[in-house]
Formats: C-alpha cells, sequence, structure tokens
C-alpha cells in the first residue's frame, strides 16, 4: 500500500467497486493486531487503527497529520469506502487551513513573476504539492458525501474548494499555476461538481449560480469542459422552472443585457453555435435541440432558420435541413419561402434518395391553408398517400384530410364546370375517408363541415358543425361561426344571432373580434342598421385598447403575430362595413369617413376603392352593372364580366340575378327564367358571410 501512496501521488481516480467490506484502515494498518468487532467498542477501535495507520503513513512517506488523512481517506474512496473515507476527511481542520492554502497559492503565482532584488520567499509557506493534496481531499470528501446521500453537506465542502482558490486568485485563473501538481485539475472538477450537487439537493438557483460562477471569470478551462458547462447552465435555465435573474455585479451591459432565464439561456447557446461553426468544439445535436426549443418558444424563428442554414455540410441530409427550414419559416408567415424548400425534397434531385415523408405532409399542409396552392397540394398529398400505405398508417387521416381540403381549394379555382364538379366530389369523398381514419380528431370534422356548406349541403354542414361544437365541448370559435353562418344561410338570422351571442361568451381575443363582425353583418340583414352600428363600435373600441396595450408594453420584441394580423384586417373590414351602412343610410360625410378609416390601414384595399380588379367579385359585378346602364350596345362587354365573375365564384347570386337581366333586355326570356332561378335559389342559401 505504502508503495501505492509513493507512486502516481496526485492522481485523482474515479471510485471503483468495493474490494472488500473492510476499509483499508482497518484492513492494512492493524497493526496493533485487534480484530473488527461489533457493540460500544467498535467506534474505538476504528479510531485507533486509523490514528495507526496515519503513523504508519506519516513515518514511511514523512508526512503531516493532515497529509497523511488525505492520502488514507482517498485509498478510502478509491476502494469504494465511501463511509470510513467520510470519517478519515473529517479528522482534517480544513477551515483552519484553507488560510494557509490560499496563501501558498498567491506566493507561487508571486514566484512566477519577476521580483526586485531582495525580495525573499516567505517562510513556513505551505508547498503545492501539500495544497493539491488538500484540494484533493475536500473534493473526494464532497464526492463521498454524495455517494451518501448528503447533497448539502457535499455542496458546502465544494463550495470551500472555490473559495479558498477564488480568494487567492481574484481575477481567474489565467494559466496553469502549477505545472507539476494537479491543484489546476481538481478546481475544474470541483468547479463542475458543486452545481451538479446542488440539482440533487433540489436548490436549483444556487445551481445556477454556481454555474454563472464558474464562467464569469477565467479559469483556464479547456474548451469541451467549458462548452459543457455552458450548455447545463442553458439547459438549467430553459428547463429548470425557477427564474433566477442576473445579480447587480453582472449586470454589466446595461440594457442589452438578457432580461430573463430564456434570453440567457439562448445568449450562452448562441455562444456554442459559433464554437461549433469555427469547430473549436465536437458537433453536439444537443445545442441545436435546446436552442430550437428556447427560439421557438419565444417566436424567433427566423433567427433560427438563419442558424440552421449556417450549419456545416454533413450534419443534417438535406431533406432533414430543407424540412427543419420549412417549418421555420412556415411558423414565421413566410409560407411561399417553406413551399419553395419543400418542393426541393419533392424535386428530382431528391429523386434517389430515401423519400421524407415528413416533408410531403408538411406541404401538404401548408397548400391546403391557400387555395392558390391546391393543385400543388393535392400532388403533396398524393405522394404522402404512397408512403402512408406501406410505413405512416396512423397518418392516413391527417394526409386525407389536406387532400379533400387541397381538392376543395382547387375546385373554387377551376374555369371549367366538368373539372370543378370533379373535384367537388374528390374533395368530399377524401374528407369523408378522413373522418373514418379519425373519427375523434375534431379539425377533420370541421373541415368536412366547411366543404359541404361551401357546395351548399347545409343539412350535412350542421350536423358537421354540430359534432365539431360537441367535440371541442363549445370551446372554439371557428366552429360556432360556421354554425352560425351555416344557419344564416337557411335564412334564419335571429337564431344565428343567439348563437353568435352564444359563442361571444367563450370566445378568444381573436375569435370574439370575428364574432363581433359576424354579428354586425347579422343585424344588418336584419334591417337593424343602429344595432350593428353599436356592435361595430364596440369591436372598433377593443381593436384600439389592445393597440394601445401593445404600445405600452415596451418589452414585446418585434416578432411575426398572425393575431395582429388578423386583428389590422378584422379593423378594416369594420370600418368598410360601417361605409355601406352610412351609404344606405344616406349619410354621406360619415360614409366618407369610414372609407378613409379603411383606406389609411390598406390604401390599396379591393372594397375600399371599389374598382376594378381582375379577381375580386364585386367588383366585377359592379362594372357589370355600370355597363348594363349604358345601353344595348355595352350588353355583351357586360355578359363577359358577369360571366368572368361567375367563374371565380359560381354561387354568386347578384351575378346570375344580372344575367338574367341581360338576357331579358336581349330577348331570350327562356334563359332569363333559368338565370332568375338560379339567382333565387342561391339567394335562399347564402350566408351573410362567405364560408371561405
Amino acid at each position: 500500500m505504502l508503495c501505492a501512496c509513493s507512486g502516481e501521488q496526485f492522481k485523482f481516480e474515479e471510485p471503483e467497486p468495493p474490494h472488500s467490506p473492510e476499509s483499508l484502515a482497518t484492513r492494512d494498518f492493524s497493526a496493533s493486531g485487534l480484530s473488527s468487532r461489533t457493540g460500544d467498542w467498535e467506534s474505538k477501535f476504528e479510531d485507533i487503527q486509523v490514528d495507526e495507520a496515519e503513523s504508519t503513513l506519516k513515518e514511511a512517506l514523512s508526512l503531516n497529520y493532515e497529509e497523511a488523512r488525505a492520502l488514507l481517506g482517498r485509498l478510502e474512496f478509491q476502494r469504494g469506502n465511501f463511509d470510513a473515507a467520510l470519517q478519515v476527511f473529517q479528522g482534517i481542520d480544513i477551515r483552519s487551513l484553507t488560510p494557509r492554502m490560499a496563501k501558498a497559492i498567491v506566493e507561487r503565482i508571486r514566484q512566477k513573476k519577476p521580483r526586485p532584488k531582495g525580495d525573499h520567499v516567505l517562510p513556513n509557506v505551505m508547498s503545492m504539492h501539500s495544497v493539491s493534496l488538500l484540494i484533493e481531499a475536500i473534493l473526494l470528501k464532497a464526492r463521498s458525501l454524495g455517494e451518501l446521500g448528503k447533497f448539502i453537506e457535499a455542496a458546502k465542502e465544494c463550495k470551500v474548494i472555490l473559495d479558498t482558490v477564488e480568494s487567492a486568485l481574484p481575477n481567474g485563473m489565467l494559466d496553469d499555476i502549477c505545472e507539476d501538481c494537479k491543484l489546476q485539475d481538481m478546481f475544474h472538477k470541483a468547479l463542475e461538481l458543486l452545481p451538479s450537487l446542488w440539482i440533487k439537493a433540489g436548490y436549483l438557483d444556487e445551481a445556477i449560480t454556481a454555474y454563472r460562477r464558474a464562467l464569469v471569470k477565467p479559469w483556464n478551462l479547456e474548451p469541451k469542459r467549458l462548452a459543457d458547462v455552458q450548455k447545463n447552465l442553458a439547459c438549467t435555465l430553459l428547463y429548470g422552472g425557477v427564474e433566477a435573474s442576473l445579480p447587480p455585479q453582472l449586470q454589466i451591459w446595461g440594457t442589452t443585457m438578457p432580461k430573463n432565464n430564456t434570453e440567457e439561456a439562448i445568449l450562452l447557446l448562441l455562444i456554442l453555435i459559433k464554437k461549433l461553426a469555427l469547430r473549436e468544439i465536437k458537433w453536439d445535436p444537443e445545442i441545436m435541440d435546446h436552442l430550437t426549443y428556447a427560439l421557438s418558444v419565444t417566436g424567433l424563428f427566423e433567427l433560427l432558420a438563419d442558424h440552421v442554414e449556417q450549419a456545416l455540410p454533413g450534419l443534417y441530409r438535406r431533406a432533414e435541413r430543407w424540412y427543419f427550414l420549412a417549418l421555420c419559416y412556415s411558423a414565421c408567415g413566410q409560407n411561399e419561402v417553406a413551399l419553395n424548400l419543400l418542393k426541393k425534397v419533392a424535386g428530382r434531385s431528391e429523386g434517389k434518395n430515401k423519400p421524407h415523408f415528413p416533408s410531403f405532409l408538411l406541404g401538404a399542409k401548408l397548400c391546403s391553408q391557400d387555395p392558390i396552392h391546391a393543385r400543388e397540394g393535392i400532388a403533396f398529398s398524393r405522394k404522402a398517400i404512397d408512403l402512408v400505405n406501406h410505413q405512416c398508417e396512423h397518418f392516413m387521416g391527417q394526409v386525407h384530410k389536406f387532400l379533400g381540403v387541397c381538392y376543395g381549394g382547387a375546385a373554387r379555382a377551376s374555369v371549367l364546370d366538368s373539372e370543378r364538379m370533379f373535384f367537388q366530389r374528390e374533395s368530399l369523398n377524401s374528407l369523408n375517408h378522413a373522418v373514418r381514419n379519425e373519427e375523434e380528431d375534431p379539425e377533420v370534422m370541421f373541415s368536412l363541415g366547411l366543404e359541404n356548406a361551401v357546395q351548399r349541403n347545409l343539412d350535412a354542414a350542421f350536423n358537421n358543425a354540430m359534432k365539431y361544437s360537441d367535440m371541442m365541448a363549445g370551446s372554439s370559435g371557428q366552429g360556432w361561426k360556421l354554425l352560425a353562418l351555416v344557419v344564416s344561410a337557411e335564412q334564419r338570422f335571429k337564431d344565428a344571432e343567439t348563437i353568435v351571442d352564444f359563442a361571444l361568451d367563450e370566445a378568444g381575443r381573436v375569435d370574439q373580434l370575428e364574432l363581433l363582425r359576424l354579428k354586425a353583418v347579422l343585424q344588418v340583414a336584419q334591417e337593424h342598421p343602429k344595432q350593428a352600428i353599436e356592435t361595430y363600435r364596440i369591436l372598433l373600441t377593443l381593436v384600439q385598447a389592445r393597440r394601445d396595450l401593445q404600445a405600452k408594453n415596451s418589452e414585446q420584441e418585434p416578432t411575426f403575430h398572425s393575431k395582429e394580423f388578423v386583428e389590422r384586417n378584422l379593423e378594416k373590414e369594420a370600418w368598410r362595413d360601417l361605409a355601406t351602412i352610412y351609404t344606405k343610410l344616406g349619410l354621406w360625410t360619415d360614409a366618407e369617413i369610414c372609407v378613409n378609416k379603411a383606406k389609411l390601414i390598406e390604401f390599396y384595399s379591393a372594397h375600399s376603392w371599389h374598382t376594378t380588379e381582375p379577381d375580386y367579385v364585386p367588383s366585377i359585378v359592379s362594372t357589370a352593372e355600370v355597363l348594363m346602364k349604358l345601353g344595348s350596345q355595352s350588353l355583351p362587354i357586360a355578359r363577359s364580366f358577369l360571366m368572368n365573375a361567375l367563374r371565380l365564384e359560381p354561387t354568386n347570386h347578384e351575378a346570375w340575378l344580372n344575367l338574367g337581366l341581360i338576357s331579358k333586355r336581349e330577348g331570350s326570356l327562356q334563359q332569363a327564367a333559368d338565370f332568375f332561378q338560379a339567382a333565387h335559389e342561391l339567394q335562399l342559401s347564402a350566408p351573410v358571410q362567405s364560408f371561405v
């Protein structure tokens, strides 16, 4: 054993499983011949045996009392005898030794600097080997306490190491202060151990303080260790659930300092991402995972996309990188950019690689949200269905839902009647297929109800809307809105208004504004303009109040918020609706004020100007009506405008009515009668607002 002590004298080793239930103090240094006993004498015998072991070590290695106990305790720890090791370490009076240890470290630094003549080394200064040995003893004592589940006591012991070294090195450790001893390594292990002990003890705020303490000064940590400390601190800040603001002494950057845990974690993770890009540390996918979470919860999706794009080639497969970027851009509202990326995944360049199902599914979802991309969505959905049949059957309902919605969008954009009818039929087939696969998914039921409403299958739409509301327990604003529109399409305006009133009590922020506008439109349909004006006043007051509250919140970051965009659009529509009401009442000045308010929000809005727009049906119909008043020579041109309007919106009853008037003036009475009949039937099933 003495050979072992004098060999690798200061090597710190991980504990090994105990080979014997006896401690080394009991087994190897039993010079008195006393054996292990039980009863009242056991502790006295153990003390005697430890003292004998110390005496043997001191005589053989010329060590003092504390050094002998430090070596003996290390051996007990390495054998896995943590109780015995703790007993040995407790015999060292660390508190009385720490000033001498700090003094020795200071003197060591002094020796390494050029000194003037006559400046001699102070007498009775502890050697650095002794300091390292005692630092190791404190560290092993802390680890022994930790192994025994005494985490708070262990953390306090570990903190002694940091306090001692930091008192000697207040400006940090710029280089290895002792090349021939293990002081720096022991100190680094203590820096890493202290926060983990506080976490195990349940004191997360203390753990965060310990992590920060390891980072605020240069402790000469190697890059891997420093990166681990930064990552662990970021994780604790993100997931610990304890808000730990920076102390005043660390707030040195003024207003640019992190304001909360999440901002501090993002800053640390961005530093780590830079190190990864510069290859200062090895690639660690967990860093990107944590950064993804942090930037997602704060809504900084564009920043996340920038860092994904900066990732070195080879870290992600091309399809995975494009998919990741598409998720980021779609989350910040840039669906066109996201779709362009997803088209690359579906392109020829990836034809030889394994198909990336998540990209096809996301592409179908994004296309289902915009009728312009409906045909592309059908292609994405078809590719996803081919993969679903072989490996992802649990997505069958979702894929058919997106396919059905895309078919519906394609039908509304179709020019040919035969093509439109085909798309409408396929839309209902796909959505019904989705309902059979996802019976408990309320969004599938809503999509089916919406498509039935658009195709004027009002009974089926009503049943779907009722089922959707039951699934959502009456908590969905869009469900109540769909139900009210279906009821209004049956010309039951009072019942529809009652539904809206009921929904307003359960509605959220944006849903409440949409429902208020729907209520006002229903009141106009019932010829109650004064009530409608009052409802619009409430809507606009709420919008203004929320805008004022947002302006006062100086801490809010300028990120993308879809709710603000929707509110802005609702405000514009409210002013336009008010202008229409005042126009019908003959209040021209008020109507002009409302139109100007709408123009301030969106100057080139077709609703506000009500002039010719390529795809704005009300303007096209109005242009046709003006041409009809100019005389018989303008009737063919008016007919072409109305036919174009019906191509864009086949269920527009005003276009059918004006076609009937043109046919009547041209003498085609039978054709006029057919047009009037179509206009009458469509008007009877027309909602007060468009379903889509």
